[in-house]
């Protein structure tokens, strides 16, 4: 079996190519393109496995090696310190200890999910840049109304019928904002439509749908909530426990632990940062459609503050995503274990 290591840049891929024994077989660079890729290929010794640091370029090189490669390992890069640590430091002696923690079965790898689920990742995360698009042109709105003295009514501003009623007075809103209204206007319908027919392709795909369905039969868990769940979480059967799930969703603390001291930090920042952003939204709005999670926001929130109850609601809502998803059924609450905080 050959080892092969490689360091990702965006127009060139560093290599090191060795043996079970350690000895470098082969080292250089590639250009990074498919087809000087399927030359390179073509070079190496067979068989081989290959692996290589997650960046935003790992994951087309994945799919195009993983044909061609007994197996293809990604590795996760905070993982990775000791190279970044090193005295000495370059694209082939990085390439080159890449290859040797495979070759001795050290490389900390990370999961790489299917390309069908990233795929759809990658358009349901683009959704998200629409909605914050969205948000800025609304400000937007209200910055020119406000900066031209224009009285309102912020709850229906941005209302179908209350905005052309808005521009109807010709004598409250001036001449010289007209245009720039119209056109904030137009752009927050088309960021509407498009954020829209997003959210529907990803509920009505095959590959989705039932899974999105059953999701959604938890109180307090809605359309966006389930697909952020099934894209993020990816293969539910990876998490050996809750408690991994939450650590993954960064809905709990750092520990470091050392003799007799102990240090926690509130909330830790290795974690997916999607879902997390997703499940602390619908933990703030779920204590008001579920009158179990409205009890666990209640018990928590005499322990502590508002944001350690928001968090309290947020690990009850995974606990209840991982039951539906593991056991492949519709959520049956458990009436007597309501209070019972995650």
């Amino acid at each position: 079996m050959y080892y092969i290591g490689l360091d990702v840049h965006k127009k060139t891929i560093s290599y090191c190519v060795k043996d079970a024994s350690g000895r470098i077989c082969q080292e250089g660079k590639v250009g990074a393109t498919r087809w000087e890729l399927d030359i390179w290929i073509k070079t190496l010794p067979q068989p081989w496995t290959a692996a290589m640091e997650a960046t935003i370029f790992t994951g087309w090189i994945y799919d195009h090696l993983k044909p061609h490669a007994v197996d293809v390992r990604v590795a996760h890069p905070l993982m990775l310190r000791a190279i970044a640590a090193a005295k000495k430091k370059n694209d082939s002696i990085d390439a080159g200890k890449i290859a040797d923690c495979l070759r001795c079965d050290f490389l900390p790898e990370c999961y790489m999910a299917a390309t069908e689920i990233r795929d759809r990742r990658r358009t349901l995360r683009y959704r998200h840049l629409l909605v914050r698009q969205m948000v800025q042109m609304k400000n937007r709105v209200s910055g020119l109304l406000m900066e031209t003295g224009v009285s309102h009514n912020k709850q229906r501003l941005h209302k179908v019928g209350y905005f052309p009623e808005l521009l109807a007075n010709a004598d409250a809103v001036s001449a010289s904002i007209r245009p720039l209204l119209h056109l904030s206007r137009e752009s927050i319908t088309r960021l509407q439509r498009t954020e829209g027919a997003i959210i529907r392709s990803l509920q009505r795909d095959p590959l989705l749908a039932e899974r999105v369905r059953r999701l959604q039969t938890i109180p307090a868990v809605g359309k966006v909530t389930a697909l952020s769940w099934a894209l993020e979480m990816g293969d539910i059967s990876r998490f050996r426990s809750i408690r991994q799930a939450i650590s993954y969703c960064g809905l709990c603390g750092d520990e470091k632990r050392s003799a007799d001291k102990v240090a926690r930090t509130p909330i830790s920042k290795q974690r997916n940062k999607h879902i997390q952003r997703v499940l602390v939204e619908a933990a703030k709005l779920a204590p008001r459609r579920n009158p179990d999670l409205a009890l666990v926001y209640e018990n928590a929130r005499q322990k502590g503050n508002a944001n350690c109850a928001t968090l309290a609601v947020a690990r009850k809502l995974v606990a209840y995503l991982m039951a539906v998803d593991r056991e492949q059924r519709d959520f049956e609450p458990v009436r007597g274990l309501a209070g019972i905080a995650a």
